[in-house]
């Protein structure tokens, strides 16, 4: 604890304190969670140590980042150093747009949508499920959401977890019912925290355990407000399926054309980010277990080594970029040829190739919007023209029916047998004449 200044108290659970310091080293701001070892069960003493180790084994951009672990005696508190959040949780978020009586832009519920759904899908490739995923553990730094607080995550050996945990307003069906649940119950909670980003509140709300059970299992919850548009009302219906087999996985998310049209401005950021990260970091592999030593003190040689150099590489990794052999060294002007082109950065060029497949996205787009709009100019055409039709039909009717109007019973028919004769009459005009005697 020497070499941190600490700042401020973030946040305090029963046996926790999150604390914002500065590292004297670096000089830069982290976020440092102390437990208390002493007051915990052999369970909570392992679930701590898991976090750790879990946090250590991942290097993603929208999953906060670990540092440092270390046993600080003197308090008897195990101390992990993790990336400081400058805008808060998410809860907090909605909590001040509550106050000030607004809602959130729809475009950041698909940022968060996107965002935590790519570090999910990091947890489920590695086997890990969050199992506490809600509005508390989805942090902003620099305008991005990361998911933290992996307390009580855990590691499917079989894809299936039995042990129940995580928040009733966000647990799913399955976890209420106590069955055995996969990463899909992961996706539950990603679309109760959706539904919160837009309503304000969580989808499913009762006064007692007993109601909120029966909602959970039967899927009851309002339609968002109708300032938000369809497609995210669709999104969210399909993360909250109460059947998990109709829930889709990260990946499916991930690739469905409304999420991928909604959130395009964000979809090359996070992939060029996670370029970048993956490059310095190398692939995530899951550290091994730490066992729980007899002597606390004893933790220091199994806890995971730190990780401040990574930060400091992947800041200076655009200037290095910008700065290395892309381009040719000139000693003198005159070896500048015209017309001369240097090849695009690995990020440029995917960047290139993302835009060109939006812009015939687009085009596509505009060409079914050009065929809707024909069908539609077309349909009123002919709606047009049976409207002329039946008003040609009408006036001949009207036509027809004028002598009669404004007439008694026997004028009526006085009139109709006057015009029967006259019908007769004009078909005698046309008699043939009788022929005479000498025709032959």
């Amino acid at each position: 604890m020497k070499n941190f200044t600490v700042f401020e108290k973030l946040g305090e659970g029963s046996f926790s304190t999150v604390l914002r310091v500065k590292r004297q080293s670096d000089q830069q701001e982290y976020a440092m969670k102390k437990v208390r070892m002493g007051q915990l069960k052999e369970k909570e003493k392992e679930n701590s140590l898991n976090e750790i180790r879990i946090l250590a084994s991942i290097s993603h951009p929208n999953i906060i980042a670990y540092k440092e672990a270390f046993y600080d005696e003197q308090s008897q508190s195990l101390c992990v150093v993790m990336e400081y959040a400058d805008q808060g949780d998410l809860q907090q978020m909605i909590q001040q747009h509550i106050h000030q009586k607004q809602f959130i832009q729809e475009i950041e519920i698909w940022k968060m949508i996107y965002q935590v759904a790519i570090a999910l899908r990091t947890l489920h490739q590695m086997k890990i499920l969050h199992r506490d995923l809600k509005s508390a553990n989805v942090f902003l730094h620099q305008g991005n959401y990361k998911l933290g607080d992996m307390n009580v995550s855990k590691v499917a050996k079989k894809d299936l977890v039995y042990t129940q945990t995580g928040t009733p307003y966000y647990a799913s069906p399955e976890v209420w019912r106590d069955q055995p649940y996969d990463a899909k119950s992961d996706i539950w909670s990603l679309g109760c925290v959706a539904y919160e980003m837009a309503a304000l509140k969580p989808p499913f709300r009762a006064q007692n355990m007993e109601g909120l059970y029966k909602k959970v299992q039967r899927g009851l919850y309002e339609r968002i407000p109708p300032k938000f548009s369809g497609e995210l009302m669709t999104v969210i219906g399909l993360c909250l399926q109460v059947q998990s087999k109709q829930r889709p996985t990260c990946a499916q998310l991930l690739s469905n054309p409304i999420l991928l049209r909604n959130a395009r401005q964000f979809i090359i950021e996070s992939r060029v980010s996670q370029q970048t990260q993956s490059s310095q970091a190398g692939s995530n592999v899951l550290l091994q277990t730490i066992k729980l030593p007899k002597n606390l003190k004893q933790l220091k040689e199994k806890l995971p080594k730190s990780k401040y150099l990574m930060e400091n590489v992947n800041k200076s990794y655009d200037q290095t970029q910008a700065n290395s052999s892309f381009l040719p060294k000139i000693s003198n002007p005159k070896e500048i040829r015209p017309n001369f082109s240097v090849p695009p950065v690995k990020s440029d060029r995917y960047q290139q190739q993302q835009l060109q497949q939006n812009s015939l996205h687009e085009e596509r787009s505009k060409s079914i919007v050009n065929s809707v709009q024909l069908l539609e100019m077309e349909r009123i055409r002919q709606q047009k023209l049976l409207e002329k039709q039946q008003n040609l039909k009408i006036s001949i009717i009207h036509q027809n029916a004028i002598p009669y109007i404004n007439s008694s019973s026997s004028q009526i028919q006085n009139l109709y047998a006057n015009k029967q004769r006259n019908v007769r009459d004009s078909s005698k005009q046309y008699v043939e004449a009788p022929k005479p005697i000498w025709w032959g």
